[in-house]
């Protein structure tokens, strides 16, 4: 059987959780927390990261800390694609802001850049942008939109760990990113998410919202001040600002310790086992949209037929053959019962297509050249 993904935890990997357990009785977030922070921050080449709980409270604690920081009003409006996973729109609603949606294009995946900047309006605040299964989005389009009508860009790299915009890894072009090591991602901790950023003051936010709003969570030579400022409360429950409790353990940062020491090599995988699929899929130009862009960090090995038809009948075969497939992400947004007051699904036609015609299949670094051979011949049989 092709999965969609297996069990990613090498063997090292869970001797190293065991070794840790014996060790402490110390497994809410501590030192290791810290030190994947470190490691992560080094990895993805930023000055600030902050560990959660999973890559929807990254965006959730992202959105609701800009909105802060900027003092931004309630209803103003955040561009997001069509296409996306879920909690990135929730995400936007819970923080009191008014999602905006725009179509995406077939190239990448991300937004059709012409709506984008009709989407435009007086009250439009922020750009959220996401790099969908692995494929980065024309960031220098996005930003010369943004600085046009000075938006804030915001990145959700969710799914895309080390795709990179002319050599740099994106997740470093906003002002701010976030990134999920979910079981099925290029690399795991189980559950868990990553907040990034430059910005010392918003990276401020992020640790306290991550908390409870708690001072105490701060870098240590931040306290005094705190402490002055607020000499009426006891400093170990004091509140600077509203927040969540999306803490993660040190249980899950063991894990992405040892998972990131590998996951240059499993992108590497990823990459080199799409590449050989973009060789299988060449002859299918004519009925697909071939989705290769430059700069990939493959998640999955996606299909977008140009007729409904087709999708159907190799998701018939793909069943007969024991493959797993599923939709891209959530498919058309607009289409789904949570969203539907936002805009009719027909006038995102881009979406539409690949809501009808799109899926996937699993793509990670137990995806070998007899899995490819398979599949090679199954598409030779039904084409």
């Amino acid at each position: 059987m092709w999965k969609l993904q297996e069990s990613v935890l090498e063997k090292q990997d869970k001797e190293k959780l065991a070794e840790f357990l014996k060790s402490t009785d110390r497994y809410t977030q501590f030192e290791k927390v810290k030190q994947f922070e470190k490691e992560w921050s080094q990895w993805q080449g930023c000055k600030y990261s902050v560990f959660v709980n999973s890559g929807s409270s990254a965006d959730l604690i992202m959105l609701d800390s800009v909105k802060e920081y900027y003092n931004i009003p309630d209803e103003s409006e955040v561009l997001v694609p069509a296409v996306t996973w879920v909690t990135n729109i929730t995400s936007v609603i819970q923080s009191k802001l008014k999602p905006v949606f725009v179509d995406i294009n077939l190239n990448d995946l991300s937004f059709n850049y012409i709506d984008l900047e009709k989407a435009i309006t007086p009250k439009t605040k922020i750009i959220l942008l996401t790099h969908l299964i692995g494929l980065p989005a024309n960031i220098a389009t996005i930003k010369a939109i943004a600085e046009k009508h000075s938006l804030i860009v915001l990145e959700d790299c969710c799914e895309s760990h080390g795709a990179r915009v002319e050599g740099e890894k994106i997740g470093n072009f906003g002002l701010a990113s976030t990134f999920s090591f979910y079981w099925g991602h290029h690399m795991t901790t189980v559950e868990g998410g990553m907040l990034c950023t430059n910005n010392d003051e918003l990276n401020d936010l992020f640790i306290l919202k991550r908390s409870h709003g708690l001072a105490r969570e701060l870098d240590p030579s931040k306290h005094d001040k705190y402490k002055r400022m607020y000499n009426d409360i006891d400093f170990n429950f004091l509140f600077l600002t509203h927040g969540y409790n999306f803490r993660n353990t040190e249980l899950h940062a063991v894990i992405g310790i040892a998972q990131i020491k590998n996951i240059d090599n499993y992108i590497s995988i990823r990459n080199s086992n799409h590449k050989e699929y973009i060789k299988i899929i060449g002859s299918l130009a004519d009925k697909l949209y071939i989705l290769n862009p430059i700069g990939i960090s493959s998640f999955c090995l996606p299909f977008l037929f140009k007729k409904t038809a087709d999708s159907l009948i190799l998701k018939k075969k793909l069943l007969e053959h024991n493959i797993e497939f599923r939709p891209v992400i959530g498919g058309n947004l607009l289409r789904q019962p949570c969203f539907k007051a936002f805009g009719n699904y027909l006038d995102f036609p881009n979406a539409d297509l690949l809501h009808r015609n799109g899926f996937y299949i699993g793509n990670n670094q137990f995806v070998d050249n007899k899995r490819l051979d398979l599949l090679n011949d199954i598409l030779k049989e039904v084409f």
